[in-house]
Formats: structure tokens, sequence, C-alpha cells
């Protein structure tokens, strides 16, 4: 190579240094002055706001909220912050969303008493991703519909038609997955009983294949709603909407199948919540429309394969860190209403007494 064309590489490459060092030197400059500007921005606009900190901009504090959820504590990223401020309400910045938490008695009383005065439901705004149909209507009014909707199917003498079918439904799970053993994991075992709860009642679906097919998926929107949502190719929230996508056809599917089912006589207006949701119409005399009633199923199973799975390994695990509140249950001194819900999984941990795992 010629001294010339060495000279030039070597002029290049001492270029390119210099560019790379005024990179490295003003871009944490430049992000310092976003960050500031973006969070007088908006105190700017809100400035009655309680104490707290909205983080990063964009992501927020949504980092160190997951960091902690991935340890195993998430309650941790609500308690540091209580202590920090000194209050039971604080602002921060969650997924994308500017939000103001309310903790304790208090906090709780007021967000719940206030509903449609002081405070309105609200969904974000990567949830339409998720669920399409949350667009064409506003979240108040979609509250509003549902709390119409669901007294019908929910009353107490609409409830008894479908005591025999829960009971059969969890002492079958519980002799399959329960009974005999020396150990078992609670969490995954109490999703799939409330989800197969869920897909008999909701859908009337008895298969237990359909429905393991039809789980799969709802484990890849959970992690999707719960996580930064960046819509690229292997992002959790990405898998979420593809998921959500797979399910919504399989419901369309079986949405038309009843449809047709119930206009042939071959199926009950009252068997399931899907039949109720077919026939229902609102104050306006308008019907769902398939869509609609597709992405409020899925809400429902998500419901019922998170938290309602939740809640009852919950109590398990509170019945197994609490003895006398464990020998209190199993002499039956006490009335707990959460026993003629869940049964099974107290008749099993009581008689049995196996050894459980929480997690």
């Amino acid at each position: 190579m010629s001294a010339p064309k060495k000279l030039q590489q070597v002029q290049y490459f001492q270029e390119m240094e210099t560019l790379y060092f005024i990179l490295l030197l003003f871009v944490p400059i430049i992000l310092s002055l976003v960050a500031i500007i973006y969070k007088r921005r908006f105190q700017d606009k809100l400035p009655n706001l309680p104490p707290g900190n909205l983080g990063l901009p964009f992501v927020g504090e949504s980092l160190d909220f997951l960091s902690k959820g991935w340890k195993g504590c998430p309650e941790n990223f609500i308690f540091d912050r209580i202590r920090k401020y000194s209050s039971e309400t604080f602002k921060t910045n969650l997924f994308l969303q500017p939000v103001v938490m309310l903790n304790g008695v208090a906090g709780n009383k007021f967000l719940f008493s206030n509903e449609n005065r002081l405070v309105e439901t609200w969904w974000p705004e990567f949830v339409n991703k998720i669920f399409p149909s949350a667009v064409e209507t506003s979240p108040r009014e979609e509250a509003k519909r549902m709390r119409r909707l669901f007294p019908l199917f929910l009353k107490p003498e609409a409830l008894r038609r479908y005591i025999g079918t829960m009971d059969m439904v969890t002492k079958r799970h519980f002799a399959l997955e329960w009974g005999n053993k020396a150990e078992v994991v609670v969490f995954p075992l109490a999703t799939s009983y409330t989800f197969q709860l869920a897909c008999r009642l909701f859908l009337s679906i008895e298969d237990p294949s359909h429905i393991a097919r039809f789980s799969h998926p709802f484990n890849h929107i959970t992690s999707g709603i719960f996580t930064i949502p960046v819509d690229f190719p292997g992002t959790p929230f990405n898998r979420a909407i593809k998921a959500t996508k797979l399910i919504r056809i399989e419901l369309l599917a079986i949405i038309r199948q009843r449809k047709k089912d119930l206009a042939e006589g071959k199926a009950s207006p009252t068997q399931d919540i899907l039949s109720h949701m077919l026939l229902s119409n609102d104050a306006d005399g308008q019907y769902m429309n398939e869509a609609e009633i597709a992405d409020k199923v899925i809400a429902l199973l998500l419901g019922a394969h998170d938290s309602t799975g939740t809640a009852c390994t919950f109590i398990v695990k509170y019945l197994a860190e609490m003895p006398h509140i464990y020998e209190a249950v199993y002499k039956g001194n006490c009335q707990l209403s959460l026993l003629a819900v869940f049964p099974g999984i107290f008749n099993l941990v009581l008689k049995n007494q196996c050894a459980i795992a929480i997690q």
C-alpha cells in the first residue's frame, strides 16, 4: 500500500475517533436535557400532583417496576416509594403512561366510591392493540354496558344452574391433578382449574385437549400486558398481540356456530355467557357485534386464567403460612365465604395435607 493511501486511512480513523468522542460527550448531555424538558413540561401541564418521580422519558419507572416483579416482590415498588415520599399517594410513569398510585384504606375508598364522578375507568392506548374493539366505545360507556349485562347472568337463580357443573369439574380436576400427590405446585394447577371452569361456564367447552390448546396463548397475553408496550417481533407485547389474534379467530368461529345453533334451536339461550351476550341488547336496542363479543370473552377468560387463579393460590399460601387459621378451618370453626366458592382446594389441602409449593 502506498504512503499517501496509508496517510489517508490514518486521517480517516482519527476523524472517526474524534466524531465518536464528540458523540459520547454530547449524547448524555442531550438525553439529560430531554429528560429535564420532559419533566418540566409535564409538571407545567399538571401542577397539582402528589410527590413522586416520572423517571426516564417515555419508559418512566417501568424498568424498576418490572425488575421487582421478576424478582418476586412487585409490592416493593410501592412500599419503597411510600417510605421515600412519606405519602401513600405518589406519581410515577408506567408502561408509557403517567399515573398516580393510591394506596391504603383511604386511597382505595376514594377510588372505588367515586367512579364516574371524580375518577373514570380508563385504558392505556396500547391496550387497544390487544383489544381492538375497545376503541369503538369509551371505557365509561363500556363499564355501564357490562354492569347491565352481567347481573342477569350472575343473579342467584342463574348461578344455581351452574352449581352441578362447577361441582363436577372441581371433583374431576382435584382427583386427577391433586389427589395422591406428595407435592403440588399450586399456581399452575389453580389457573388450570379456574380456566377449565371458565371455558365450561362461559363457552360450554368440555374437551380437555381443546381447553389446553386454548389456554396456552393466554400465557403470552398476560406477559404482554404487563410489560413495556414495544411492538417489535420477539417482544412480549408483540407475542401478546399475535396470541390475541389467534384466540380471536377461534372465538369468532365458535360465536358463528353458536349463532347458527341458537337459530336452529340446538343451543339454549341460558346455557352460558356466550348465548347471553348474543341475545342481549343495550338500552338503545343494539346488539354487540361478533368482534366485540370475542374481545369481551377474551377479557373474561384472561381474568379466569390469571386473576382468579392467583387469588386461589394466595388462599392456599396463607393457609400454609398460618397454622392457627389452618387448624380453625380444619375443625370447621371458621366461616369463610371463600370455602363455598373454592371447596375443592380446601378439602384437598385439609384432608390430604400434602406438601405445597407456591409458585
